[in-house]
């Protein structure tokens, strides 16, 4: 088995390189502990406070222009347009996003930060809920903004129970 000359090894690191979180230095006005934590949920209600009112204009601004979206029942969307459309078509006006239980946070170095938790969906005008899923949103500070980059939202499924 030969050695990996210089040159592929070079080839190698350049996703490394070029990867946003690996830029030196943290941006401005990143907070840390407590104040990242209550940044976080405060994104969270904010984001999908304009999802349940279908209010897509300042839904579509917590989403990178190029995010990626992966949804288990949905697959793969790439752009802030496929998630505000899938959104309008699917979810506007017909299901409300409720949080449950308390919502994880983590810091990701010069980046931003990591959310995580479980959501249940329930039927406009309805006060059961149908559905539950877990979601995993990575968030980029930037230029004094707060945008998601990528969305994991998975473990869909029917609650047997429907909470009331």
């Amino acid at each position: 088995m030969s050695k990996p000359s210089l040159t592929s090894l070079a080839l190698l690191m350049i996703p490394l390189m070029t990867c946003p979180g690996a830029r030196a230095g943290a941006p401005d006005g990143l907070p840390s502990g407590d104040a990242l934590v209550k940044t976080v949920n405060d994104l969270d209600t904010k984001v999908f406070d304009a999802y349940n009112t279908c209010d897509l204009d300042t839904f579509g601004k917590y989403f990178d222009a190029n995010v990626e979206f992966y949804h288990d029942k949905g697959g793969l969307m790439t752009t802030r347009e496929a998630v505000v459309d899938a959104t309008r078509k699917n979810i506007c006006h017909k299901v409300r996003r409720e949080l449950v239980g308390k919502l994880e946070v983590y810091p990701i170095k010069d980046f931003g930060a990591i959310e995580a938790g479980t959501h249940r969906f329930c039927a406009i005008g309805s006060k059961t809920c149908q559905g539950q899923g877990k979601f995993l949103h990575i968030w980029r500070y930037k230029d004094g903004q707060w945008q998601m980059t990528r969305v994991v939202s998975y473990d869909h499924r029917s609650i047997e129970n429907p909470i009331k």
